[in-house]
């Protein structure tokens, strides 16, 4: 996007729409709570009174509700078009309403019990040697997969025109090696767990008890091995901890004892330079094929498949996977409807047929034109920010400005929908269909190596209540599920629309400017664009901000770690920030907006914004993120970016030694 000179000049949508009426949830807010103590119970503690956080949910706000809304949305459209049979062959609605219709089919999945796998499970019970176990990985990843090792397509970091694959590590039933090798109390209870889920599976899936329980302890000792040898989520998040271009004949010295050869034949995949993440894990993997029995190594991919198959097949394998992953690991306390269950499945295997249907029904044209004005906005704002700091040098701002002026903005869906005419899709076979779904997945993944990249793709279906930013390719990204209330309304005000979706905006572009995407370019190469001086700045400038958010605690002695929620944490401080001189510059010559319920403009965009993020979560979740979550607990995403901004402390006239304060001295600030 080419971006004119300064926000002053910015594109104006409140400028061609009636003045908007409605301003935040007041409804929602807790007068109880002081917004300078406890700005999330302030802004959010009202309706989560009113609201606990649903059985079959591991977080619950006006946000997840909408998230869910969408859902009942996809159901209507689903179910009425699986009630006609007679769609053409190979046509979208025949594919999404015969897709939805065989999951739905709980009488005939349950009739089947555990053989649809069989055919595969054999195919692994003939392995003998090395060879076979390279055929059956290879099988495996056919279905997307990654055991013990993920083969996907990327763009090149040192040409990102370009696609290559990339090997990264994988195949670890547990969040991370954390869960694996530390000696903390709940691991180790976890574990146990984890052996005895595994044992149970399979069972389920015709092993007998005794092989099942042997194989269940052989399997977790061959996953732990691979943990031992693969980094932990902070360490992944360095772009260079995962960068090594590898040529196909480097990549057979790396690990000799898989079939490199027949494997990428297999694939139909060139012999072409590639990526592996994590040369050290796939030295493992080459150790194991060595030295772990093939009867060890069989098990390992059985457990795997069966795993990764469990919700295609009957309620006991879907009872039990629940059992573990959700309720166990997460605090769920139910499942979902099955009708539920089966929109989101249908969802991940035809994704953009279905989202085109969506988008139908439920994305008005003026709701895109709205986003499309806001992001210009906001990329101006941006812009500004970056002209204005202090601290940086011209020779590193006109490289941030060269980056933001490329920046490639997608709204609600693609202008070329996916075709899935290859997938074949019966009402009576739901196992079939998402092995069909997932093969024509993989093989379109393959196919685009050694390609130009598209960069019409997108990652994420339009009914998808999220967005990302991706930086190999320099995009943000706003399906259209996301555009929807509480974060997008037509009729709100520019506060509410600013302090929600305008931050939310904002924070996708400061992912282009964080500790990650600041070592990518303005062509997404992986590249150093900083003068050392200023590169020395912003780390300490993050330091300060991964500090902050070490000091918040979930609960006693369980805090935040700030390195790897730091991408994040400064994505939603500059999102706000960003959002607030965009919300400023749109009021220029206009004059203030309204103040409604006694909320003043000012206020109410730092209210949206606490409504957009507020989340009630459970803690066994904020566990689970503490230790492996790049994103911070909900809360503290709310509060974090706010005790930075005077801005705030202004608009809620909070003394200086409030809570939601940050002093001078302390006070962090980015960009």
């Amino acid at each position: 996007m080419k971006l004119i000179a300064s926000a002053a000049l910015l594109v104006l949508a409140a400028s061609v729409r009636a003045e908007p009426l409605t301003g935040v949830y007041v409804e929602d807010i807790d007068r109880r709570a002081e917004a300078c103590t406890d700005f999330p119970a302030f802004a959010n503690g009202a309706w989560h009174e009113k609201n606990p956080i649903p059985p079959s949910m591991v977080r619950w706000s006006r946000r997840w509700a909408a998230g869910e809304l969408a859902k009942d949305q996809l159901h209507v459209i689903l179910d009425e078009i699986s009630r006609k049979t007679d769609w053409p062959k190979g046509s979208a609605p025949q594919q999404i309403g015969d897709y939805y219709a065989s999951c739905m089919d709980t009488a005939g999945v349950d009739a089947a019990g555990a053989r649809p796998l069989q055919p595969m499970l054999q195919e692994i019970d003939a392995v003998r040697d090395a060879k076979g176990l390279a055929r059956v990985i290879g099988r495996l990843h056919d279905l997307q997969i990654a055991a013990p090792f993920a083969f996907v397509s990327s763009p090149d970091a040192h040409q990102p025109s370009q696609v290559i694959a990339e090997i990264n590590a994988a195949g670890l039933g547990l969040p991370d090696r954390h869960w694996y090798l530390d000696d903390e109390a709940r691991f180790v209870e976890a574990r146990a767990k984890y052996v005895a889920h595994i044992e149970r599976m399979l069972v389920l899936s015709g092993r007998p008890e005794a092989d099942a329980k042997k194989e269940a302890a052989e399997v977790f000792e061959q996953e732990k091995a691979l943990a031992r040898a693969s980094l932990d989520t902070e360490a992944r998040r360095d772009p260079a901890a995962t960068d090594h271009p590898t040529t196909f004949a480097e990549l057979e010295r790396l690990a000799p004892r898989f079939d490199w050869a027949a494997y990428f034949d297999g694939a139909r995949l060139p012999r072409i330079a590639l990526n592996v993440g994590e040369p050290d894990f796939l030295r493992e993997v080459d150790r194991q094929l060595a030295e772990v029995p093939v009867a060890r190594w069989k098990a390992y991919l059985r457990w795997h498949y069966v795993k990764n198959a469990s919700f295609t097949l009957s309620s006991s394998f879907v009872a039990e996977t629940f059992s573990f992953y959700r309720a166990y690991l997460n605090g769920v306390q139910e499942m979902k409807p099955r009708w539920k269950q089966c929109v989101e499945a249908t969802d991940d295997a035809l994704g953009e047929a279905l989202g085109r249907k969506y988008v139908e029904k439920h994305f008005p044209p003026a709701a895109k034109a709205r986003m499309q004005d806001m992001v210009k906005n906001i990329l101006l704002a941006m812009g500004d920010t970056v002209r204005g700091l202090d601290w940086m040098t011209p020779t590193t701002k006109a490289k941030a400005l060269e980056k933001l002026a490329s920046f490639n903005p997608k709204i609600g869906y693609p202008d070329r929908f996916v075709d899935y005419g290859a997938v074949s899709v019966a009402r009576d076979a739901f196992f079939r269909n998402t092995a069909a779904a997932t093969r024509f997945a993989a093989d379109a993944d393959r196919a685009r190596v050694g390609k130009p990249v598209d960069r019409g793709r997108w990652q994420m279906t339009p009914p998808t209540s999220n967005a990302y930013y991706s930086p190999l390719l320099n995009e943000i990204v706003f399906p259209a599920a996301i555009l929807q209330p509480p974060g997008f309304r037509l009729d709100a005000n520019d506060a509410v629309s600013y302090g929600a979706i305008g931050a939310v905006i904002g924070h996708e572009i400061s992912h282009g400017f964080d500790d990650q995407g600041a070592k990518y370019d303005a062509s997404g190469r992986l590249a150093n664009w900083w003068t050392p001086t200023d590169l020395a700045e912003f780390e300490a400038r993050g330091r300060c901000v991964a500090d902050q958010f070490a000091g918040y605690a979930i609960e006693p002695g369980r805090f935040h770690n700030g390195r790897l929620v730091l991408g994040e944490s400064i994505g939603d401080l500059a999102g706000v920030k960003i959002a607030y001189r965009a919300y400023l510059k749109s009021r220029e010559g206009k004059g203030p907006e309204a103040t409604i319920d006694g909320l003043t403009p000012e206020q109410q965009f730092f209210i949206g914004w606490g409504q957009f993020r507020g989340d009630a979560t459970r803690i066994e979740t904020q566990r689970m993120m503490v230790q492996n979550d790049p994103h911070p607990v909900a809360r503290f995403r709310v509060m974090g970016p706010l005790t930075n901004m005077p801005e705030f402390a202004r608009a809620f006239g909070c003394a200086a030694d409030a809570p939601m304060v940050r002093g001078a001295a302390q006070r962090c600030e980015v960009w």
